[in-house]
Parts: C-alpha cells; sequence; structure tokens
C-alpha cells in the first residue's frame, strides 16, 4: 500500500491510499469516497456518513473517454445513434491516450470507454493494459460493445484485463445475447445490457426482461441498463416515453425480479417512480440512484481529447470544450474552468419537488416537467 497527499480546488487537502488489486481510498474534510478494484464497488460521503457531497474538489471519480468512432452498425447505420458513427471514423491513438491518462487527477478510479466495432482502434487492448499497468494511477478499464464479431478469443482477453462490459441490444437481441454468453462463459461478473427506451423500443425493453428469465444465454447476466433517449444525432428520429410509461417498465421489472440499472440522465425518471414505495423501499434504492454526475463526480473526453461535460453535451453551443492535450494542470485549466462551473452550478443550485433530483441542464425538455 502507498499513500499520496493531494490538494484540490481552493486548495483543499486530502490524502489519497491506494493498494493495488484490493482498494483506493481518499479521505479529506468534507469528501471521502472508497473504491474497490475487485467488484467495483464505490461508497462517497462527506463530512460524516450521512452527508452527501455536491461534488468532488479533487477531481473525477470515473471518466468517460471514446477512443473511436468507427461503427458499422448492426447491418445498416444506427437511426438513434447519437454519435452517428459511421463505417469512416477516427481513433484515438495509444500515444495520444497516454498523454490524456497522465492529466488526469489520482482520485479517478474508472475509465469507461466508448468504441464502434470491436476491431475498429488496434491499440484499444494496449489503452487497456496501460490503465492498470502503469506507474501514475491504477484504474478500472470498462468498455460498451454492439457484439458484433465477438469470438471467444477477444471475450477470453476482455475478462483478464475489463472490471465491467457493456452489451448494447438492437433489433436483433441474439447478437447481445450471444454476446453476454460469451462473456460470462469465461466467469466475467460484471455483464450488462444496454437498453434504449424510447417510444419505438419500448416492446423490447419488456422483452428483454423476460429473456433475461427464460433465455439460457443470460443466465449468468449481471444487470439489464436503461438508457434514456436524448434528441441528439443527425440521424435520431426516435421519442422520448413519458414518466408513465418509464414508470411501467421499471414496476414491471422489479415484479419479475430483475435486476435493473439506469443511467444518470433516467435517474430522475427512477426516483420518481419509487418516491411513493414503502419509506425503507424508497431510502433502500434512493442510495443507488444518482442523477446527472457530470463536471460533479465525472467527465468526458472524445477521440481527439476534447473535454466535455457529458458526451451528449459534445458540440452544443452552450457548452465550450476543453483540449486535454494542451493543458498543464487538470484542476486549474479544466476541473476549475469557468465554463466548468457554470455547468456545475447549474446542478447543485436546482431546487425540485423530489430531494435531490439534478436534471439534465442539456436537455431539460427529455423530462417533460414531469418530475417536477
Amino acid at each position: 500500500m502507498y499513500f499520496r497527499k493531494i490538494k484540490g480546488i481552493n486548495n483543499e487537502e486530502a490524502t489519497v491510499w491506494i493498494k493495488e488489486d484490493s482498494h483506493k481510498f481518499l479521505k479529506s474534510n468534507n469528501y471521502n469516497y472508497l473504491f474497490k478494484y475487485q467488484d467495483g464497488n464505490f461508497f462517497r460521503w462527506g463530512i460524516n456518513q450521512d452527508d452527501d457531497p455536491d461534488y468532488s474538489p479533487f477531481g473525477p471519480e470515473i471518466f468517460d473517454m471514446e477512443i473511436s468512432t468507427i461503427c458499422h452498425g448492426i447491418g445498416s447505420p444506427c437511426k438513434h445513434c447519437y454519435k452517428s458513427n459511421t463505417p469512416i471514423g477516427k481513433n484515438m491513438s495509444f500515444e495520444t491516450f497516454k498523454k490524456i491518462f497522465h492529466k488526469l487527477p489520482i482520485t479517478l478510479t474508472q475509465i469507461a470507454f466508448g468504441i464502434g466495432d470491436i476491431d475498429s482502434n488496434p491499440d484499444m487492448f494496449n489503452i487497456f493494459n496501460y490503465c492498470v499497468n502503469n506507474n501514475y494511477n491504477m484504474v478500472i478499464p470498462n468498455v460498451t460493445i454492439n457484439g458484433v464479431g465477438l469470438t471467444k478469443e477477444i471475450a477470453c482477453d476482455f475478462s483478464k484485463i475489463l472490471g465491467a462490459i457493456a452489451v448494447s441490444r438492437y433489433n436483433n437481441g441474439d447478437i447481445c445475447y450471444d454476446a453476454v454468453q460469451l462473456l460470462t462463459d469465461k466467469k466475467m461478473k460484471q455483464v450488462n445490457i444496454h437498453m434504449l427506451i424510447s417510444k419505438e423500443t419500448y416492446e423490447d425493453c419488456f422483452k428483454v426482461i423476460k429473456d433475461s428469465k427464460n433465455d439460457s444465454r443470460l443466465k449468468d447476466l449481471n444487470a439489464i441498463v436503461f438508457l434514456l433517449l436524448k434528441p441528439k444525432g443527425s440521424r435520431n428520429n426516435y421519442n422520448s416515453v413519458s414518466f408513465e410509461e418509464y414508470r411501467k417498465l421499471v414496476e414491471f421489472a422489479f415484479e419479475n425480479g430483475t435486476k435493473i440499472g439506469f443511467d444518470s440522465c433516467g435517474a430522475p425518471f427512477f426516483m420518481k417512480t419509487i418516491h411513493n414505495f414503502e419509506n425503507d423501499v424508497y431510502k433502500k434504492y434512493l442510495n443507488f440512484a444518482e442523477c446527472c454526475e457530470s463536471n460533479l463526480f465525472s467527465s468526458y473526453c472524445n477521440c481527439e481529447g476534447i473535454y466535455y461535460p457529458c458526451s451528449f453535451s459534445e458540440n452544443i453551443k452552450e457548452w465550450k470544450g476543453i483540449n486535454l492535450l494542451n493543458i498543464n494542470n487538470f484542476l486549474e485549466e479544466v476541473w476549475n474552468n469557468e465554463i466548468t462551473k457554470y455547468f456545475r452550478n447549474k446542478l447543485v443550485n436546482q431546487k425540485h419537488s423530489i430531494k435531490t433530483c439534478r436534471i439534465c441542464p442539456v436537455y431539460p425538455q427529455i423530462y417533460h416537467n414531469e418530475i417536477f
């Protein structure tokens, strides 16, 4: 085990203890966390265990990083792809990744990688391996794939290095389910399905819950993670569901005993769904629900190293990107940048009827004013 003394925004001091292959522990007066490398369990608290800090003064806990935009889609370009990816795209090189990695604070615990096709970036495994084998910071790599082209050999390599992997489910469920089986057969414990919630995919959302109980390929699936549709992407003409439709889906999953998760964007709908549950049940699920955490506890950069609060804010006029390759001090030039603080303040200063609920400042319209 070794430790480091660090300083954050406004010179706040903290100590970070790192025990490789076991845990990372950060302690300060107002912000603390414990991250377990083996299973990804993460615990955060403030001045005491009942205090929930508004944001990390020391930098992000998790980072979303795009390393390729090259994607052939599932048979054809996906209509709802908010990145509007095509077979002609860009990759982040291994050298670019290392430059960015060493600029990120050691508070970082995980990187969630975004790729198109599995074979789109030839440096993918070099990047993954570097996360855990370097002399700067041990970070757990995770990735989301579409399932196309996954082989037993690649699944085996994934199982040796990744903490978690998500397989996106599209119209052809077999591609997703076959990929899940290949990964769980290699004893991966944190294998999830990503399922978009929209009017057009709504019936499939119920089907994947049923399939998780009845399809043998999914017997070792960890959870189904539902993703809320955002109105982004030149090809995206899908439509959002209402809160009532979202509520029915969550309650159906509970009735079937299905393990589910959701992205931060969908957390306000989830929190309203459980708001009228029995008090002890509500408190139990509330501990696992976190609304938008961009620029509070998480961050994103695209394959060119341009930083944004999240991938959905990329190229949105109000949220100017920051080139991570051109900075010297992440905390000063990014985490404490005026545009970062502006986004952060829009989140933490919100007042809503559901306690602790933070609404996306980029696409507030996706909630139809139904969570207020």
